[in-house]
């Protein structure tokens, strides 16, 4: 069975003789061997010296998760839990955090949907450093925008799925913003949608699948939304009349998950932290890998109901909670909602916006790996690190990204250190919607506007980590002033 490291340093260097477990993504990038990866994992903490302490401390570390009964998952938090601990910043308000990196293996934090420096940012592949086992490191930003991010590991997994976002290495982050919150809301509630428990599997051994030339997928044998499986631990209690904001996030490594709460509606008010031109209610979210959606909730139907995914596989697997209303009994309802598809534009303007300077034209397209071995993922013909640089962009300049996802999967785009506007999805255009991930489902196409705003390196990949770990990724570059 060929490993993706292989492919991957095939391709750099012509050589195949390697182990896995000791590459990066960068040091495939270099054509380095362990001996470079040992370099870069020793080398000091990037900036220990620039502030005596910090505000936050973050110890990654193994942790046993009981999710449910006799579902003990054995896994990779932050300061024994998961999600990791809220980091809750003022926008502006300079923060230092502290990472401790006692996961047993080189490791990193992304600080997902913040506009800061390229060597803060969290991935190896735009110069943050490395940090060894058993080392730390200093993280110093000024956090912008305000909304909801969230942070994750953004080390390589490759085959092992108990690493990165395969753990349960992520939390939220909430940016409040720098003048208040004007308060539209009775409290709020911080979800996180995550698959467990993965397997590598050969989809055409399965009864249902892919063509038979597909690759290796992952597939996932329990699921929480929250801290535990749908029926174990404690339900959320709510109030009739009161104004609920939901914060979710999916925090699976792969595969989107679409979510209802029985009896009620969604009103989306923003999307990956950003607020939306046309807030608009819905029964079903849906929310690929990294994204998030804060969303308004009327708790105006008293009983007992089930807040979950709607396929039945992932609600049996646990995606779901119980939400219960005072003074009601009984056993949890499941009313499935009426089937529709998610469209973006619901939350856009529909003038047009502004012209692009420049338009780019990106496609992706999967090479097969066949029974037992994995697949490979370009971008324009292209695998990591070939695809770098992806494009040059100039300071100030807005670029259209034209993407045309040319495959069977879907993929969750996601932009590093910046927002994008989408534009168009499929043949219907829009406007003023600002997101950092967008999910394109299979054979589909879309437009996204990046002004170049935030000078250094940037990382533009698939959020699922098999598909960025395959080769769906490619670094944005800025032209020198």
């Amino acid at each position: 069975m060929t490993s993706p490291p292989e492919r991957l340093r095939q391709l750099v260097a012509g050589q195949s003789c390697f182990r896995e477990t000791r590459f990066t993504r960068r040091e495939l990038l270099k054509g380095a061997g362990s001996a470079g990866l040992a370099a870069v994992a020793s080398r000091p903490s990037h900036g220990q010296t620039a502030a005596p302490s910090a505000d936050h401390t973050i110890r990654i570390a193994p942790i046993s998760l009981e999710i449910g009964p006799n579902e003990i998952i054995k896994t990779t938090g932050y300061n024994d839990r998961v999600p990791g601990p809220l980091l809750r910043l003022r926008e502006g308000a300079p923060v230092t955090i502290k990472v401790v990196n006692d996961s047993g293996y080189p490791n990193l934090v992304h600080w997902h949907g913040l506009f800061i420096p390229s060597d803060q940012d969290g991935a190896i592949e735009e110069g943050s450093p490395i940090i060894a086992p058993g080392e730390s490191l200093l993280y110093s930003f000024i956090p912008k925008p305000a909304g909801t991010r969230w942070y994750h590991s953004h080390a390589m997994a490759m085959t092992d799925l108990s690493r990165s976002t395969y753990s349960g290495e992520f939390g939220f982050l909430i940016v409040d913003p720098a003048a208040g919150d004007p308060g539209r809301y009775d409290r709020e509630i911080m979800l996180a949608a995550r698959r467990w428990d993965g397997a590598w599997v050969s989809m055409q051994d399965m009864r249902k699948g892919p063509p038979a030339d597909n690759g290796l997928e992952i597939m996932y044998g329990a699921a929480t939304l929250g801290d535990r499986m749908l029926g174990h631990g404690e339900p959320i209690r709510v109030r009739q009349g009161e104004r609920v904001l939901f914060r979710l996030l999916n925090a699976s490594a792969s595969m989107a998950a679409s979510l209802a709460l029985s009896g009620h509606r969604f009103t989306v008010i923003a999307l990956d932290g950003n607020p939306v031109p046309a807030p608009a209610a819905v029964d079903i979210l849906k929310l690929d890998a990294a994204e998030r959606a804060d969303v308004i909730v009327e708790m105006n139907n008293p009983g007992i109901w089930i807040f979950g995914s709607t396929d039945n596989n992932d609600r049996d697997m646990g995606m779901g909670v119980v939400i219960e209303y005072a003074d009601q009994s009984g056993e949890p309802v499941w009313s499935p909602p009426a089937r529709t598809p998610w469209d973006y534009t619901l939350f856009g303007r529909s003038a047009p916006t502004a012209s692009p300077d420049e338009t780019i034209n990106l496609k992706f397209e999967k090479i097969a790996g066949g029974r037992g071995n994995y697949n490979r993922w370009t971008i324009n013909g292209k695998v990591w690190p070939d695809t770098t640089p992806l494009f040059t962009v100039q300071r100030g300049k807005r670029y259209r990204l034209v993407m045309n996802n040319n495959s069977g999967d879907e993929h969750p785009v996601h932009l590093h250190r910046h927002s994008f506007e989408v534009t168009k999805i499929g043949d219907k255009t829009t406007s003023g919607l600002m997101k950092d991930t967008i999910s394109m489902p299979r054979f589909s196409t879309a437009e996204i506007d990046l002004v170049a705003d935030n000078p250094g390196d940037t990382l533009f990949h698939c959020h699922h980590q098999d598909h960025m770990d395959e080769g769906f990724m490619g670094l944005i570059t800025y032209a020198k002033a």
